[in-house]
C-alpha cells in the first residue's frame, strides 16, 4: 500500500500590535483560493493550530510589486487587513521585494480592497491607504448609541463609548455584526472612548471572521479615528490610537471633508517561523 505523504509547508508567524498572523510565501506554494482558506480554517485556530487571527498569502503581481490575498480565521475571504499588509510588507521586503530610498523600502501591492503602498523601517511599517467610503447601509440602533458604518478596506461599524473596558464587545459586538442591516457581508463593531487630549482614541475591536475582540485591528483603527474626526469632535488629524495590542498611528489631511493622504502606521514583528503539515 502506497502512503500518502504530507506537503511540509514553510511558514511566518507575524503579529502588528498583537494582531497576529500565518504569513506564506505563496509565490512557490502555488496554493489556490479554496486551498489558502482550508489552510486558514486548518491552522488558525488556537488550540489546534497555530493559532492567528487570519492567514497572509504573498503572490505575484503584474503591475507591483506583489499581491495580497488575505483569509479570515474562519477561511473567509479578508478584502483587506490593515495589520496584515503592515506584516505583509515586512515579509515582502525581507524576500528583497521593493526598492531603498531614504532609509526605507518601499513597496506597493494589490489587495481585493484596492491598491497600496507602504514604507518599511526598522522601527516601522506605515502604508499609504486609499479614502474611505460609505457603508451605504441603514444603521441598526444600539442601546450604547449612534452606530457609525464606514469602509476602510472592509466593512466596519463604530460605536462611542464612555468607558471602553466597560464596553460589551463580546455581547453587542456580535449582535451588530451579524446584524441584517449588515447582512451579507457583516461588519466589525469598533467601540471607541475619546480622550481628553483632542489627538487619542482608546479602541476595542469585534472582528468578523475570527468572530471575537482581537487585540488590534488596523483598518478598525482607521475606522475609529476617522469617525472620531468626522463625528466625535475631535479636531486632530494625527490620532493616536490605543488597542489592547499597543498604539498605531493615523494621520490624514481633511480638505473640506475629503480625507486625503491616509496613513496607518505602526509595529510589524517576526515572532518565529516554522512548518505546517499538509495533507490537502
Amino acid at each position: 500500500m502506497i502512503q500518502r505523504q504530507a506537503l511540509v509547508v514553510p511558514f511566518t508567524k507575524m503579529n502588528g500590535a498583537g494582531n497576529d498572523f500565518i504569513v506564506l510565501d505563496n509565490r512557490f506554494l502555488h496554493f489556490s483560493t479554496d486551498e489558502l482558506a482550508e489552510l486558514a480554517r486548518r491552522f488558525c485556530p488556537r488550540r489546534t493550530g497555530v493559532g492567528a487571527d487570519g492567514l497572509l498569502a504573498l503572490d505575484d503581481a503584474e503591475d507591483a510589486d506583489f499581491r495580497m490575498r488575505y483569509r479570515n480565521a474562519d477561511g473567509s475571504l479578508g478584502t483587506m487587513c490593515g495589520n496584515g499588509a503592515r506584516c505583509l510588507a515586512r515579509f515582502a521586503a525581507r524576500a528583497g521585494l521593493g526598492r531603498e530610498a531614504d532609509g526605507a523600502t518601499h513597496l506597493t501591492f494589490e489587495t481585493d480592497g484596492g491598491r497600496y503602498s507602504a514604507r518599511v523601517t526598522a522601527e516601522a511599517v506605515e502604508l499609504d491607504v486609499p479614502a474611505p467610503r460609505a457603508f451605504e447601509v441603514e444603521a441598526p440602533a444600539s442601546a450604547l448609541g449612534t452606530v457609525h458604518p464606514i469602509w476602510t478596506g472592509t466593512e466596519h461599524a463604530v460605536v462611542f463609548v464612555d468607558r471602553v473596558e466597560d464596553a460589551p464587545v463580546a455581547e453587542e459586538g456580535a449582535r451588530l455584526r451579524q446584524h441584517e442591516a449588515f447582512a451579507p457581508t457583516g461588519t466589525n463593531v469598533n467601540f471607541v472612548e475619546r480622550q481628553a487630549d483632542g489627538a487619542t482614541v482608546r479602541v476595542r475591536t469585534f472582528e468578523k471572521g475570527v468572530e471575537v475582540e482581537t487585540l488590534a485591528c488596523g483598518t478598525g483603527a482607521l475606522a475609529s479615528a476617522l469617525v472620531a474626526h468626522r463625528a466625535g469632535g475631535l479636531a486632530a488629524t494625527a490620532i493616536t490610537v490605543e488597542m489592547p495590542g499597543g498604539a498605531l498611528g493615523v494621520s490624514f489631511r481633511d480638505e473640506g471633508g475629503e480625507i486625503r493622504d491616509l496613513r496607518l502606521s505602526g509595529p510589524a514583528e517576526t515572532v518565529y517561523e516554522g512548518t505546517l503539515e499538509w495533507w490537502g
